[in-house]
């Protein structure tokens, strides 16, 4: 396994995360999660991905449990707040007090007494950029969390969190929680540059485009039966991915994989990791064997050859 640094900070992780939207405690049997974080841990990924929301506290309840068995300081734990947990005003958002009740349930959940990376899930124009900040600061200081981080954030919003913290005094942001893969490169133009400049470390998603990058759909075929696709929780985030254009780029992907010997699994997670900006890409898996195939993505570099190849599929 590769570590990198999380942006400027000192905390080291896996250039590997294991991630649980989507499956863990919803679509994915409470064993079938347990035995994969067991095997991503084998395999030396030491950063485990959630959010309060996944499952409205189900995917913390099991990521909580699984990790209980290995030493609290060997892995890396992140969740994030702001989407609805309730039904209430407040329930919501990046007030202080949701920051705060959130924080103490998510807590409770994965039976921990600290939350390594905490990350604001969106960016809440309703709440004072300061009121947020000074609410993750004063987590730091109380060691309830060690760092904090953001996700989906513009550039300008990131830039203005940095400035604002300058201002105040307060501990930096240290991650950006983007999505990420070969069809969806937005960040590349205005927020990795800004992101590399204030040392924030990119920590992406969607890096094998709910499974697009895989190969399992392809073009004028019918939907594999019990794939994200046709399943209720996630065929709504994988439709717009299903375009004619992405389908035959896949095609073209595939092929430029098999002329190498590679999975295109595994080649499209080696692009993803091949920028400096890039500290982790965040894996969903629904069974341990996808976890060590996606792992072995870390040793494969890319020569210069076939990333011109992969550009020009693209384009």
């Amino acid at each position: 396994m590769e570590y990198r640094q999380l942006g400027k900070s000192g905390l080291r992780v896996s250039a590997i995360a294991l991630g649980s939207w989507l499956t863990y405690g919803v679509s994915v049997e409470k064993e079938q999660s347990m035995a994969c974080i067991k095997k991503a841990y084998e395999l030396g990924v030491n950063f485990f991905d959630t959010a309060n929301v996944y499952g409205r506290g189900a995917a913390e309840i099991v990521v909580g449990e699984a990790l209980q068995p290995y030493p609290r300081e060997s892995y890396v734990l992140a969740t994030k707040v702001y989407f609805p947990m309730g039904d209430g005003p407040n329930d919501r958002g990046l007030s202080r007090k949701h920051i705060m009740e959130q924080c103490h349930a998510s807590l409770r959940r994965l039976r921990t007494d600290y939350i390594d990376l905490y990350q604001c899930h969106r960016y809440d124009p309703s709440v004072p950029l300061e009121e947020t900040l000074r609410a993750l600061d004063d987590l730091v200081t109380q060691g309830k969390i060690l760092y904090a981080g953001v996700s989906e954030w513009t550039a300008a919003q990131i830039t203005d969190a940095v400035r604002t913290g300058e201002h105040l005094g307060l501990h930096r942001i240290i991650s950006n929680q983007p999505r990420y893969n070969m069809f969806e490169r937005g960040i590349e133009e205005e927020i990795l540059p800004v992101c590399v400049r204030e040392g924030i470390g990119q920590v992406v998603f969607s890096p094998l485009a709910q499974g697009v990058l895989t190969g399992k759909y392809r073009l004028n075929q019918p939907l594999p039966e019990g794939s994200r696709a046709t399943s209720a929780a996630g065929k709504e985030f994988i439709q717009r991915l299903l375009t004619t254009e992405n389908l035959q780029k896949v095609e073209t992907l595939k092929q430029i994989a098999d002329e190498a010997g590679i999975p295109l699994a595994r080649l499209a997670l080696a692009w993803v990791l091949r920028l400096s900006g890039i500290s982790a890409a965040i894996i969903g898996a629904s069974c341990p064997e996808q976890v060590e195939e996606n792992v072995k993505a870390v040793d494969l570099k890319l020569a210069p050859e076939l990333l011109q190849k992969i550009e020009e599929a693209l384009a």
